[in-house]
């Protein structure tokens, strides 16, 4: 044990810049998924037949495909198509924000469709525009119920930030691995990837916690210190009802 952690420390700038690739892969990619989730979330409640049958056709297809084979077909299959190739932290922060864009867009388009009927009513009494509404009545509800299921899908998507050892990223899972080929000891090296992972996890859901805490309080819900550090839940959420 004594041997890995003093390769560990000797090797320190390769572990951290390990952890850099997988922090970026992870908030870059959830930047994404969270502009197409809400792209595609708004586009499946549009009036329009089109802007709906593209954001299902693009749902469903992200969401069918294995993310494993989109990485792949990114980094080996689209150069041979297009003839340019993305870096491999590139290649798995798109990969990743289309596939969890895909999942959040069910989440954002299930929220909006949660809030009660009659604030859509209240807010056309108010004759406020569409945008209006949406922006200053609808989303703010719909927020709040949100969050729990991102925060899922954001800690499912630092979860898979070790599948860009499979492109040659140097992410923290391949950094860790090379320690343990050189020292041997397999135990030490997969705890300490477990301890990363689960403070890095649990890091995020304060954060998200944090972000709950604030969209609550600013529709007078009120809010414990104790919600700070509770895990998360897809069910937590209570604001609005059946629209």
């Amino acid at each position: 044990m004594s041997d890995f952690f003093s390769l560990l420390a000797e090797e320190f700038p390769q572990v951290r810049s390990g952890l850099w690739v997988t922090l970026q892969a992870t908030v870059l990619g959830a930047l994404m998924a969270g502009v197409l989730a809400f792209a595609l979330g708004l586009m499946a409640g549009s009036r329009l037949l089109l802007a709906r049958g593209v954001s299902r056709v693009v749902v469903e297809f992200f969401r069918g495909t294995s993310l494993y084979i989109q990485l792949f077909w990114l980094y080996y299959a689209m150069p041979l198509l297009t003839g340019y190739e993305l870096d491999p932290v590139v290649c798995g922060v798109v990969a990743f924000g289309l596939n969890y864009g895909a999942y959040g867009a069910e989440v954002v388009r299930g929220a909006i469709n949660s809030v009660p009927r009659a604030q859509y009513e209240a807010a056309i009494a108010l004759n406020l525009s569409p945008a209006r509404r949406l922006w200053k009545v609808i989303l703010p509800q719909a927020w709040v119920q949100m969050i729990p299921s991102f925060t899922n899908l954001l800690i499912q998507l630092l979860k898979c930030t070790p599948l860009l050892w499979l492109i040659s990223a140097a992410d923290l899972m391949t950094v860790v691995q090379t320690l343990r080929d050189r020292t041997g000891e397999t135990l030490t090296a997969y705890l300490t990837l477990l301890a990363a992972y689960f403070v890095l996890a649990y890091a995020l859901t304060m954060l998200m916690n944090l972000l709950e805490r604030s969209a609550k309080r600013r529709l007078g819900l009120d809010t414990g210190a104790k919600s700070l550090f509770k895990s998360r839940s897809a069910s937590t959420a209570t604001v609005g009802g059946t629209r």
